[in-house]
């Protein structure tokens, strides 16, 4: 690796795989929110606290994040499977733009949620 001169492209490559595992992790917590929803008011009151709680915004918070910027670097990695997007700039714009939209989606989606209500 000290051989190599760090570019973002090096970067959100390894930044895409660890929104992977953190999507493993944070499915967990889907789960449990999906169970809990199925159990009854209790289990369900138990989930809403944590997750209303100042760690657990945090966690839902990062948790969208990481679905953004994954997405946005799977339909990066689509182009460049199809055979696009290899010139050097075509793939810094790419780069750019799965980290900047991955950003963008997440603050969107939960000024949204806000807006409708959904976050209280």
């Amino acid at each position: 690796m000290q051989v190599y001169r760090w570019t973002l492209t090096m970067a959100l490559s390894i930044v895409h795989r660890a929104t992977g595992i953190a999507l493993y992790a944070g499915t967990l917590l889907l789960v449990w929110w999906l169970v809990a929803a199925a159990s009854g008011h209790a289990a369900y009151a138990t989930v809403q606290a944590f997750t209303g709680s100042i760690i657990g915004r945090l966690i839902v918070f990062g948790y969208t994040w990481a679905l953004m910027h994954h997405m946005l670097s799977g339909l990066r990695h689509l182009v460049w499977d199809l055979g696009y997007g290899f010139k050097a700039n075509e793939r810094e714009a790419l780069t750019w733009g799965a980290l900047i939209g991955g950003i963008v989606l997440t603050v969107l989606i939960w000024i949204i949620a806000y807006a409708i209500g959904g976050v209280r």
